[in-house]
Formats: structure tokens, C-alpha cells, sequence
């Protein structure tokens, strides 16, 4: 049921809906209490400051229709300012970064105190009687929507700046990288279990040529969105048996293909198929709280579009390579855990994950071959992997990093046909090898 609530909970963060209503009950219950004050104790505030609390019947709900009117108004018009942000984005940088700015926490605050002041309003006018009707004026209460109403107006003004702010491509790039490097952070390194020990080519110490697998169908179509691991290393202890991931988290799915495998005898039967697809989360689209990859691929997106004919906005593509440089570098220094994971020395699951050489192809790859002939991005690209370089030790890794610099290399020099345009690159790449980096040659 974990998985299932978390990804309940994100879809529901992700909403229009959730924080508005959550609003709109809150105003409801402050007017509601406010008036009950002034109803059952005797404050005399009107008496008191009669400028202040003063107002009949008449007067009262002539503020207060006022105040309601223009924040349900107000209220289309943010609704409408967000929808055209939302169709600039999409448009502009890519789609996948739609639901980062939905969860934005401001724009859904914005929308919900404005509707939830027309609530306060409509709350408040429902109790205001005039003489013939037994009179009552809730003095407290619409002083309550007179202040309400000013802090409405400074609403409007702080979400113009946000909004301002947020449409903005470094915005819209930094938030994704923060995201994807708070990621990484949670991720790497994450025992599935304990880690086996490997020996040289990379294989548990465990034979694994006897077993026998069947497989275990996906209940749907769709992403893989989380895995609940500490289940899946339960359900493996609970049978005694090994479980092994034909599919990892982000990819794609097809209903009733393999999701799973295990080593039973005969095959799972119903009940224990279903618990064991009842530890995954298939979505329709992928998230990056357990997915550092499409974290990687919203920016990727973002630079490819930058890259295209149509917009050719090289200044932000570099932005994107960038901030991947700054996500890789905080990986090089992080374990990505091994495939095996052991359980009181006993294998119990083969995961299936990211590499860092995934990763790292996963963020350069596509640029690279989308910025042929752009010396600023095959520079950035160089500059980044020798940030990236600089943080790892591990010869595997820099193994990887090395490939790359020799690809865009090969990039730069079939084209880039001028000479003084390329010194930057070759200056770049003097750099690599100073630094003790061997360059990877295509040819």
C-alpha cells in the first residue's frame, strides 16, 4: 500500500484542486468561527470603534458582495494567466516540465486564497440581517473580509513576479536540475538488500545457470513509476526463492509482458503473482522521485528543443549542458548499487537499474548529436565532462567520460570546418589530457 499512497499523494500534490479545496475549507471555517464569536460573545466592538466596526446591515454586505466579486474575478484571471504560462512552456521548452510547474506550491496557494476568499464572502453574507429580520451584523467577521481583501491584492502582485520568474528558462532548468540532484542524493547509494560481492566480470557469487524462471505478467500498460524494494526483498525472503526485474523503474510496459521473474517451481500462482506485481506503481508517465534518468531527460528535452530549427536558442541549450554537468558531477562521486543483492548471504533479487555510463550517455548523447556545427554547446560539452572527470577516480567511470570527449571531439572536427573556430575545442581537449584523461578515439 506504500507505493500506491506515494504515488496517490504525488498525483494529488500535482493537482489543481488539492490545495484550493484544502483553502476554501479553511475560509469556510474561519468565517464560520467568526462569526459564531460574534455571535455568542459580547465584544461591543462596534461600539468601541465604531470607524472600524461600525457598518450596518446595508453597508456590510455591500463590501463584502464587493470583495467577492472581484476575487472570483481575479480568480478567472489567474486561472487564465496559468493556463497561457502552461501553453508557453509546452511550446517553448518541452511538455515533461509541465508537472514541475504544477506542483508549484505558489501557484496553487495563489489560486486557492482567492477562491477561498469569495467563499469567506459568500459565508459572511449568508448571516447578515437587517432590522425587520432581527438584526445582526458580524462586525468581526467583516472586518475579517476587508482584510482578506488586502491580502488578495498583495497575492496578485507576488504571483505576477512569480509568474514572471518562472516561465523563465534558467528557472525552468535550475528547478528540474535541483530536483533530479535531490534525486540522486535519495537514490545512490540505496541497498536493494545488501550488495553482493562480485567477482571480475561482474557476476554474484551465487550460480544462477540452474534456475529455472517464470515469468510474472504486467498488470497494465504503462511507466514503471516506483518499486517498493524493501517488499520485493520480503516477498523473495518470505518464498524463498529469487526475484529478478525484467523491467526498471522508468521503463515502459506492456500489459501481461514480463515484468518479473522468479525461481519457482512451477510458476507463482494468482495470489502470489498479484502480491508480487502489488510492490510496482505503473503510471502513465514517469517521475523523478525514484527515476534520477527522466530527471536527466526534462533537460535534455528542454536543450533539444533550444537546438531545433525553430526556436535555435544556443544560450539556453548550453544552460541545459550546464546544469547536466553539475547532476553527473554530484553522481561521479555516489555508489550505484550491483544487479545482486544478498539477504543473510543469499541472493534474493537481480535488480535492474542505471549505470553511470547510462546516465552519463542519457544526458549528452542526444545533445552531442543535435549540436553539430555549434561550437558554444560542443564547448559546454567538453567543459562539463572535464567537471565530471574531475570529481571520479574510478577507472570505469572515467572510462565513460573519456568516450564521450572522444565522440564530441570527432564532432567538432567533421563539423566545424574553420579553424580558428575550433581552437576552443582543441584547447578544450588539451585540458582533458593535461589532466591525466585519456581521449576515446572513434577512429
Amino acid at each position: 500500500m506504500i507505493p500506491k499512497l506515494r504515488h496517490w499523494w504525488q498525483e494529488t500534490r500535482s493537482s489543481f484542486w488539492f490545495v484550493p479545496a484544502v483553502i476554501v475549507l479553511g475560509a469556510v471555517g474561519l468565517a464560520t468561527g467568526l462569526i459564531v464569536l460574534d455571535a455568542n460573545v459580547e465584544l461591543h466592538v462596534d461600539k468601541k470603534w465604531p470607524l472600524l466596526f461600525g457598518a450596518g446591515a446595508a453597508g456590510a454586505r455591500g463590501l463584502l458582495t464587493a470583495v467577492a466579486s472581484s476575487m472570483i474575478t481575479v480568480a478567472g484571471v489567474v486561472f487564465s494567466i496559468t493556463i497561457v504560462a502552461l501553453s508557453l512552456t509546452s511550446s517553448q521548452y518541452t511538455s515533461r516540465v509541465l508537472r514541475n510547474f504544477m506542483r508549484d506550491p505558489m501557484n496553487q496557494v495563489v489560486l486557492g486564497v482567492f477562491v477561498g476568499i469569495f467563499a469567506y464572502c459568500l459565508v459572511v453574507l449568508r448571516t447578515i440581517r437587517g432590522g425587520d429580520e432581527g438584526a445582526f451584523v458580524p462586525s468581526l467577521a467583516v472586518l475579517g473580509g476587508l482584510a482578506l481583501a488586502f491580502v488578495g491584492i498583495a497575492f496578485l502582485i507576488y504571483f505576477i513576479h512569480h509568474i514572471s520568474l518562472s516561465i523563465q528558462a534558467s528557472s525552468i532548468i535550475a528547478a528540474a536540475a535541483e530536483e533530479t540532484i535531490a534525486s540522486v542524493d535519495r537514490l545512490f547509494p540505496k541497498g536493494l538488500g545488501d550488495n553482493a560481492d562480485d567477482d571480475a566480470d561482474g557476476s554474484p557469487a551465487v550460480p544462477l545457470a540452474d534456475q529455472a524462471w517464470s515469468a510474472v505478467g504486467a498488470p497494465k500498460t504503462g511507466y514503471i513509476e516506483t518499486v517498493n524494494e524493501d517488499a520485493l526483498l520480503a516477498f523473495a525472503r518470505k518464498h524463498g526463492t529469487v526475484v529478478r526485474m525484467e523491467r526498471g523503474i522508468g521503463e515502459f510496459v506492456v500489459e501481461d509482458t514480463p515484468l518479473t521473474s522468479v525461481a519457482i517451481s512451477g510458476g507463482p500462482d494468482k495470489e502470489t503473482a498479484a502480491e508480487l506485481t502489488g510492490v510496482y506503481v505503473i503510471s502513465r508517465q514517469r517521475t523523478v522521485q525514484q527515476d534520477a534518468g527522466f530527471g536527466i531527460r526534462q533537460i535534455v528535452d528542454v536543450a533539444l528543443k533550444a537546438l531545433s530549427p525553430g526556436v535555435n536558442d544556443t544560450t539556453t541549450a548550453v544552460m541545459c549542458v550546464d546544469y547536466l554537468g553539475a547532476i553527473l558531477a554530484r553522481l561521479a562521486v555516489r555508489g550505484i548499487p550491483t544487479p545482486y543483492r544478498l539477504d543473510e548471504g543469499e541472493l534474493r533479487v537481480i535488480a535492474r537499474g542505471p549505470s553511470f555510463e547510462s546516465l552519463l550517455a542519457e544526458a549528452f548523447d542526444q545533445i552531442r548529436q543535435n549540436a553539430e556545427g555549434n561550437v558554444a554547446v560542443l564547448l559546454a560539452l567538453l567543459e562539463a565532462l572535464g567537471v565530471v572527470a574531475g570529481r571520479t577516480r574510478d577507472a570505469g567511470r572515467l572510462r565513460a567520460v573519456a568516450r564521450q570527449v572522444g565522440l564530441t571531439a570527432d564532432v567538432a572536427r567533421r563539423s566545424i570546418p574553420s579553424l580558428p573556430d575550433r581552437e576552443g575545442i582543441e584547447a578544450a581537449l588539451e585540458r582533458h589530457t593535461s589532466r591525466g584523461g585519456v581521449i576515446w578515439t572513434t577512429t
